[in-house]
């Protein structure tokens, strides 16, 4: 039988708390009631509601026990300060105890959960590996992250996000990371930072403080804030290694060809040429691909299993993955890319869709991008540039931002506008014909999801309403 997770003897050490109720062996960590697997430690943390009125449901679910601040009936273990501060405490914990993991962390304004994932698919290849799941980015996340790495983990990657500055700062202290990876910097969360990008360039920088020393910062050298960048690595003492398109990079993007539902790169990775095949189309993959391949190398991975991790890493839900819509009208393809949306992902999404090969039309549909602060209507409305030199064919629009691309646009482009995700879709899945390709991209708070839903369902009924509640 393998070792437990954690004890409640380990976690009353590592948080200062005191065990009661019987000794337990947790195999997992939980903080959500109603996802609790058997054996999971379930931390009672505060929020909406107070985690403790919980605590009874988790452990009738099978959790092992809780980790609470207030007694409880079952095995526990009380600590005396907020369950927040255990639970880092726990995670500080677990990357003490597995000292022999080399650690790498992820950020940027776009691209951080699909490429964690994929480095993680070529950790996994390599040895016991450990990654965030989903998007477990922010001050729960990570610690929370942490504190389920296994002791025996060779190697682990943690994602770590932002919507303000000093955020990144308190979370890659807890992770410590031997590599650090900044995808890009762009604008996004801007509406939170007085001088707009340049702040989220900071906070984006905040990273590499908790580097460990002489620890490696993956840099994009193709955006344009990599000059700032570069400066702070060096400030903090870190070994500075590229991706890009131009000469000089460590590991440079020469082509990117999309050929059906895969992309094959050409590449120099330290002078040496690579070309390789990709389960992806985004023109985007091409410098995630330099960087996912970076980060392995410097997690101590050798280049065949990246190589193995890439060619068969499919797109995550919404976030690219592909789906053929069968319904009355004839087929279609639907590219979900609903999960988020700023300028930078807009612009390569576009693009990508433009170089799609198709019989029938390229067709969008946009909801708004969020948290773009004063500029927003110009960001928005700057969208129909990518839109024309794309040649995308009919674009549709929802929200109060995107209604400044529709009057930005042709009469010729304009497919439909409704002020919200759910007025839209009736009006998209009227219009789509076969052979269609329908690109669905934008922000989770402006609902793109439920357009994209709203097109799947059009092949479970057949109907051509798509009308969603």
């Amino acid at each position: 039988m393998a070792d437990p997770l954690w004890t409640s003897d380990d976690i009353a050490r590592a948080t200062g708390g005191t065990a009661s109720g019987g000794g337990f062996a947790a195999t997992g960590v939980s903080i959500d009631s109603r996802s609790i697997e058997p054996g999971d430690l379930f931390v009672a943390l505060a929020g909406v509601r107070d985690g403790h009125e919980f605590v009874a449901q988790a452990l009738a679910s099978g959790a092992a026990g809780a980790l609470v601040n207030q007694d409880v009936d079952g095995p526990s273990v009380k600590v005396a300060g907020d369950t927040l501060a255990a639970l880092e405490k726990l995670g500080v914990a677990a990357r003490e105890r597995a000292r022999q993991a080399k650690r790498g962390a992820v950020t940027g304004s776009v691209g951080k959960t699909s490429v964690t994932q994929a480095i993680m698919a070529g950790l996994m290849r390599a040895g016991r590996a450990h990654s965030s799941v989903k998007s477990y980015n922010n001050h729960i996340g990570v610690p929370l992250t942490l504190a389920r790495m296994p002791r025996d983990t060779e190697r682990a990657v943690f994602e770590i996000g932002m919507n303000h500055a000093d955020e990144i700062r308190p979370l890659t202290r807890f992770v410590r990371p031997h590599v650090a990876l900044i995808t890009t910097v762009g604008p996004v969360h801007t509406e939170n930072f007085a001088d707009g990008e340049a702040g989220v360039a900071r906070a984006k920088a905040e990273i590499l403080e908790g580097l460990e020393p002489g620890g490696v910062a993956l840099l994009n050298a193709d955006n344009h804030w990599f000059d700032f960048l570069k400066a702070e690595a060096l400030k903090a003492g870190a070994v500075i290694r590229t991706f890009g398109t131009g000469e000089g990079c460590d590991a440079r993007l020469i082509d990117f060809q999309v050929s059906g539902g895969r992309a094959v790169i050409q590449a120099r990775l330290h002078g040496r040429a690579l070309d390789f095949p990709i389960l992806q189309t985004g023109f985007h993959w091409g410098l995630n691909s330099m960087a996912v391949l970076l980060m392995l190398e410097a997690l101590d991975v050798s280049l065949e299993p990246g190589l193995a991790a890439l060619e068969s890493f499919e797109p995550l839900a919404g976030r690219g993955a592909e789906s053929t819509v069968a319904h009355a009208g004839g087929a279609f393809t639907l590219i979900d890319e609903s999960y988020n949306a700023n300028p930078v992902s807009m612009a390569s999404a576009i693009k990508t869709l433009g170089a799609r090969a198709t019989s029938g039309r390229r067709i969008v549909a946009l909801t708004d991008m969020l948290e773009l602060g004063p500029e927003a209507q110009a960001f928005h409305a700057g969208l129909a540039g990518p839109l024309e030199a794309a040649s995308i064919d009919l674009v549709f629009c929802a929200g109060p931002l995107m209604k400044s691309l529709w009057d930005a646009l042709p009469p010729t482009r304009r497919g439909g506008y409704a002020e919200t995700a759910a007025g839209l879709a009736p009006q998209l899945a009227q219009a789509v014909e076969a052979g269609d390709v329908v690109m669905v991209k934008g922000s989770n708070g402006s609902k793109a999801g439920q357009i994209a839903q709203a097109l799947l369902a059009l092949g479970a009924t057949g109907s051509g309403s798509g009308e969603i509640g």
